[in-house]
């Protein structure tokens, strides 16, 4: 009876057990980080540089909490899909604490181009990374991003600026490249402080060896440089959209070489304005009280405060008669005496306070 009744108990728990719904098994994250897809590259001289954002998931959606290596692949081989390692970027400098607001991570590197991979004007690098697990497996490559392989001209030599009343004067060596070169000049202006930026560029001839950049702000420090742009052409490729065809377009590369020793200049305005021309003097007073009308042709300086006027009789040493700088280019003299010769002359001032010469007299007597 015994038995019967511990066999019974144990039938009954193994229906029970039956009826149970078992999950299946959950296989084991990979922890392949998500390729790059925003990888850029620019190319200056003999070195390319790559900036792209580092993958934030995995490929099973997961948050990336670390990585191995990223690979730094470069090939002539624009639809390869295998990694010709160029470089890698170490874990230990992949590895960041998150940015406090949550932004995304960007990485970089520099490949500095062997020689004997410069020079081809007819080759173009194809550059792309992998990003690696910490146990050296990844998910793919990155978007590819291209630029060529040309060789490109060093900066050009004696490199000077200097400041005058009309701008910043920048000069150069001329260079006289083969026939076959297309390119020009770049010339790059950074305020102390700031980013540079594109000031100008000019054609690649020997007459074109000096630009004035009349871009800067007064009383600011800047610094200029200059380097030339070589420009390949890349082929064909289609141009407007499936409804509006258009003719195929030239690719055009432009490749910057390397930049000229930096020149600074402190852009202080000692210039004054340009002298005032045709002063005229003519006495007004008959039933009035009396006084004399000056008018002169107006200068054009975009920093002009204003004018000054100068009054002198017979013999003595010119004073000015005004308080403060007149606006219009005329001024009316009321503090004249009958019978008196008055010499009028004007000189021109700007908001920092240089002041032109004094121009020609004229001269009007009040009777």
């Amino acid at each position: 009876m015994f038995n019967c009744k511990i066999g019974c108990v144990l039938v009954a728990a193994l229906l029970l057990c039956s009826c149970a719904q078992v999950a299946p098994p959950v296989p084991p994250s990979l922890e392949l980080p998500k390729p790059v897809t925003d990888l850029k590259a620019v190319r200056k001289g003999g070195k390319v540089f790559l900036r792209w954002t580092m993958p934030a998931q995995t490929t099973d959606g997961e948050t990336v909490n670390g990585v191995g290596v990223t690979r730094i692949c470069r090939s002539f081989d624009r639809a390869t899909s295998q990694c010709e390692k160029a470089g890698e970027v170490a874990a230990a400098f992949i590895r960041k604490p998150p940015s406090a607001n949550g932004a995304s991570r960007e990485e970089n590197y520099t490949d500095v181009l062997p020689d004997e991979l410069q020079g081809d004007p007819g080759q173009i690098l194809s550059y792309s990374v992998s990003v690696e697990n910490e146990s050296g497996r990844s998910a793919g490559l990155s978007n590819r991003v291209e630029v060529p392989a040309a060789a490109t001209w060093p900066a050009p030599s004696d490199f000077k600026a200097q400041l005058t009343a009309d701008g910043v004067v920048l000069s150069w060596a001329a260079i006289s490249p083969a026939a076959s070169f297309h390119g020009i000049y770049r010339i790059y202006r950074q305020a102390e402080g700031s980013s540079g930026v594109v000031a100008g560029e000019l054609p690649l001839d020997p007459v074109s060896t000096r630009f004035v950049d009349r871009g800067f702000e007064w009383g600011k420090t800047y610094y200029y440089q200059v380097t030339m742009v070589t420009e390949i052409s890349g082929g064909m490729h289609p141009c407007g959209t499936a409804q509006t065809p258009q003719p195929d377009c030239a690719t055009v590369y432009r490749i910057e070489g390397d930049d000229s020793p930096a020149v600074r200049i402190f852009a202080d305005d000692v210039f004054p304005p340009a002298v005032p021309s045709g002063v005229q003097a003519v006495f007004s007073g008959e039933g009035q009280k009396p006084f004399v009308d000056l008018l002169w042709a107006p200068d054009t300086e975009t920093d002009l405060a204003g004018y000054n006027v100068y009054r002198h009789e017979q013999g003595s040493a010119p004073v000015k008669i005004n308080s403060e700088p007149v606006k219009p280019p005329a001024y009316r003299d009321f503090a004249v005496q009958p019978g008196t010769q008055y010499f009028y002359s004007i000189a021109a001032v700007d908001v920092r306070q240089n002041e032109s010469s004094r121009s020609e007299e004229a001269s009007e007597r009040v009777p």
